[in-house]
């Protein structure tokens, strides 16, 4: 009982005591800045004297009657409490008196084997933190690792390692950790040579008097040690030799490999994706991996065409750069992504720009790709209000002195624009960023904030203009799937997880409502089913599949499978993103099938209107008289004044009709041009939009002819309009014929040997034209493209099933491929 006691008394004090000798023992105090030490001791002594001081007052010198009772709580029925008893009753008669002697005996008996009880101190309670195995643990340490000479005053005290062994060393060459090589122990190494990484740390300890054992290496310039001069650590910089010197020395010949720096190259120029979205495809390449790296974008001045807006000195822009996509798991020596980022927003974008790519290895160096030139994507914009707004935004955003002539032009749009834009509310948010610019320049308050406030706000607009509600449905969307990708990549909790999937289902829904608001044509099937792939015949999906997707991918980032999650939603990104491109479809075996229906509907209803106005203008010359020459000669120059004057009011009359149907028919192809047609990213898409934007300029100006009575002007311009058609749906053949040419190498490539050429990768017969879907034989009563739907779902479903072998899901993704 007094050693329990006593341990409860003293193991707080001696605990911090033994914990103060230990930092004194291994000198620390020596490496403190200041007075620190002298306040770390003054603490010391003070919790030791107040844990000292509680212990003593709470200590009590055990009795011996807590002595007699603790033993006897350990003896079964307490014989010695029993042995102090008297009898109380009878103690006169004999038989009760025999009954109690008998008792006592075995009471006695019981007591006889009583034993001394072992102390319980029961520090665990007292300790929760364990504070006296650590002053334990170190006080061993002190005692073992004290080396005379090098731990400070407890040196050369008996029991200290180094007074037995004398003067040793120890050694070890510890590669970098992105090399995932082992390190070395020098004391093991028999050879007289080896090889380590570049950049490899070399740590030595030497035991022992000092001077006792000395270095010579020439790894590196210098040496780092402490102030014993006895630990010493360098790096391998470049190939040298190591040498020891003193009892038990060695030395050795080290070759250093170096680190190659990395290489990253550009696959091909920068190209725009739908909706704008830059893209760069490169490939980077390091021998111990890839750990980061930038695309870093500047203005090519040189290039610049510095007209109207950009006639001014532009405020200076620090380079854009953007972080490179990197493999979130697996190897990364051989790294082969695409950037994809969206620069439409950006005051560089369809600029000419110079990209560098640039690639950083785990050492910090840094490999660049030769510079580019090149456009900076950004989204395209057809209607033409929305074209001069965003062309208002650029010319802002390049300089504030072009505030003014800004404000000019935006009044200009706004001079007799009934009915001119598409959105209601535009000449309203158009007067209202007119007074922001003219209020902020009369009180010098045309801060880069407010001009930045302004281009989002003329952004918006322009998207209003040229999409109506539909830009803030899909605006919803993809903020939704960005926050969803950096949760995936982070590894958000199952609450954030919830949230996210929430906004990304009500997003979603939202999407494909108003996809279908602006396909009042499109009857969906059941579960409101939307075509996702580019064969509208092929892949189809409905929204339960979307949500059982979007259920799945919550499933698994709730399980922290990130990977397959990631897998997932990149599926369901592809979907969506075909949402996207086919809203314009109308189920063609090619992209841009109705589109390219409608522009031819659109050419013969221009030559049908061209012809009525030149049977009007025969009409005319009939009334008046008067020959085409005459026409030509004096009507023409004067305009309205020369010859509406001479034109009769019926004549008027059916111009003015025909100016609207001119109208009607451009805001036709404005229409079009917004659909998907054939070719896009490509050099024949992009000319069969050129064409279609200047003949989308040939009948602005046929209707301002008509309605102002130049029959004859509106006849050239009407000509013009149909060449620019023409040449827009050659351009467009061309594309869908190259777009053809390569389904139809894709499916080459897929055929099963020794069906010919006039099967599908499934053995299956195609139609007269080749195309997949027509199949020559199908099984009565059975609609052929919703059994294709079937089957490309299913097998997209085992596709998905990661326990699958790996040369059943290449099979599967086969199949698919072309699809």
């Amino acid at each position: 009982m007094l050693a329990e006691r006593v341990a409860r008394a003293l193991w707080l004090p001696v605990s911090l005591a033994l914990i103060a000798a230990t930092l004194w023992a291994f000198d620390l105090h020596t490496h403190l800045p200041g007075d620190a030490a002298l306040w770390v001791a003054g603490g010391f002594a003070l919790a030791i004297v107040i844990s000292l001081g509680m212990g003593l007052w709470r200590f009590r010198w055990p009795r011996r009657a807590e002595a007699v009772a603790r033993l006897d709580r350990t003896l079964a029925g307490r014989p010695l409490a029993a042995l102090t008893d008297q009898q109380a009753i009878n103690a006169s008669d004999p038989a009760s008196a025999a009954i109690w002697q008998a008792h006592r005996a075995r009471m006695a008996a019981a007591a006889a084997r009583a034993r001394a009880v072992r102390p319980k101190p029961d520090l665990a309670r007292r300790d929760p933190y364990a504070l006296r195995l650590v002053a334990l643990t170190a006080a061993a340490m002190a005692l073992l690792f004290a080396v005379p000479g090098q731990q400070g005053p407890l040196a050369g005290m008996p029991g200290a390692a180094g007074a037995a062994i004398g003067p040793s060393w120890e050694g070890w060459i510890m590669p970098p950790s992105y090399t995932d090589r082992p390190g070395l122990y020098l004391n093991e190494i028999e050879r007289d040579s080896f090889e380590v990484p570049q950049g490899s740390r070399v740590v030595l300890r030497f035991y022992g008097a000092p001077g006792a054992l000395t270095l010579e290496q020439s790894l590196d310039d210098g040496v780092r040690s402490d102030e014993s001069g006895q630990a010493l650590e360098f790096d391998a910089r470049r190939a040298g030799r190591i040498e020891i010197d003193g009892p038990n020395g060695r030395a050795w010949d080290v070759a250093v490999a170096a680190d190659a720096l990395p290489q990253i190259t550009a696959d091909g120029a920068m190209t725009r994706a739908r909706g704008g979205v830059a893209e760069q495809a490169f490939t980077a390449t390091d021998d111990y991996g890839v750990q980061t790296g930038e695309a870093i974008i500047t203005l090519d001045m040189a290039a610049l065409d510095r007209r109207y807006g950009l006639a001014v000195d532009p405020e200076p822009r620090d380079p854009l750069r953007l972080a490179l996509p990197m493999p979130m798991s697996g190897a990364r020596d051989t790294v082969t992504e695409t950037l994809r980022e969206d620069l439409s927003l950006h005051p560089w974008a369809n600029m000419p720009v110079r990209v560098v790519l640039s690639a950083t290895d785990a050492a910090g160096q840094t490999g660049e790709s030769p510079a580019s030139a090149t456009l900076l994507p950004g989204r395209r914009f057809f209607e033409p209000s929305a074209q001069a707004l965003i062309e208002i935004r650029r010319d802002l955003l390049w300089s504030r002195e072009n505030a003014h002539r800004s404000a000019m032009l935006m009044r200009a749009m706004l001079y007799r624009s009934d009915n001119a834009f598409l959105f209601r509310g535009a000449p309203s948010m158009i007067r209202g960023a007119v007074a922001f610019i003219e209020t902020r320049l009369e009180d010098d308050s045309f801060t880069p904030e407010a001009r930045d406030e302004l281009a989002q706000d003329l952004w918006d607009l322009a998207l209003l203009i040229e999409e109506g509600e539909l830009a803030n449905a899909r605006e919803r969307l993809q903020r939704a799937r960005d926050r969803l990708d950096e949760a995936m990549e982070r590894g958000a909790d199952p609450s954030e997880i919830q949230d996210l999937m929430d906004e990304l289902r009500e997003a979603t829904r939202d999407y494909m409502e108003m996809l279908a608001e602006q396909m009042p044509d499109a009857e969906p099937e059941q579960g409101d089913q939307r075509d996702m792939g580019e064969d509208g015949e092929n892949q189809t999906v409905t929204q339960s599949q979307i949500q059982e997707m979007m259920d799945r991918i919550q499933e698994l980032m709730e399980e922290g499978r990130m990977d397959e999650a990631a897998e997932l939603m990149a599926q369901l990104n592809a979907l969506l993103d075909n949402l996207q491109m086919t809203r314009g479809e109308g189920g063609e075996s090619m992209p841009g099938g109705e589109a390219m229906e409608g522009l031819g509907d659109t050419l013969g209803d221009q030559q049908s209107l061209a012809d009525e106005t030149f049977e009007q203008l025969q009409e005319q010359f009939g009334e008046n008289g008067q020959d085409g020459q005459q026409q030509s000669g004096e009507g023409e120059p004067n305009g309205e004044d020369g010859q509406q004057g001479e034109i009769g009011k019926d004549t008027e009359q059916a111009l003015q009709d025909l100016a609207e149907r001119q109208r009607a028919l451009r805001e036709r192809l404005r229409d079009q041009q917004l659909e998907d047609l054939p070719g896009d990213g490509t050099a024949e898409g992009e000319n069969g939009l050129t064409a279609l934007e200047e003949a989308n300029r040939a009948m602005e100006r046929a209707a301002e002819a008509l309605e102002q009575g130049d029959m004859r002007g509106a006849l050239q311009r009407q000509a013009e309009a149909l060449d620019a058609l023409r040449e827009g749906l050659r351009e467009f053949r061309d594309a869908q014929t190259a777009d053809r040419r390569e389904q139809q190498g894709s499916d080459g490539d897929q055929m099963v040997e020794g069906q010919g050429t006039g099967r599908d990768p499934l053995g299956r017969e195609l139609g007269s034209e080749g195309q997949q879907g027509e199949t020559g034989s199908t099984l009565p009563g059975e609609n052929p493209r919703a059994r294709a739907r079937e089957l490309m779902d299913e097998i997209r479903r085992r596709l998905a099933e990661r326990e699958r072998s790996d040369d059943e899901r290449d099979y599967l993704d086969r199949l698919i491929e072309s699809y």
